[in-house]
């Protein structure tokens, strides 16, 4: 029997993304991670700017973990879209 540490994570609970673009003196991040809150539900929060720099923060309270993993996995597909990469 394996461990659970071994096993693939088919739903991440953490993101990090980076769009670099030299020409346009770009280089941005943009890091989701589900975190628990303390009523039960689970928080999808966000932090972006610019690589090396401290970023902003942004928290989005949803009813369960499920909820919160659903909205990451969104965000980060329209972030791929826009040019960010793992």
């Amino acid at each position: 029997m394996r461990d659970l540490e071994d096993q693939i994570d088919v739903f991440p609970r953490e993101m990090v993304l980076r769009r670099i673009d030299p020409g346009r003196n770009m280089r941005r991040f943009y890091r989701l991670s589900v975190e628990p809150d303390l009523f039960g539900g689970a928080s999808l929060v966000r932090e972006w700017g610019r690589i090396g720099r401290p970023g902003q923060h942004l928290s989005e309270p949803h009813p369960d973990e499920g909820q919160a993993i659903n909205a990451l996995l969104r965000l980060a597909a329209t972030k791929r879209r826009r040019g960010y990469q793992a």
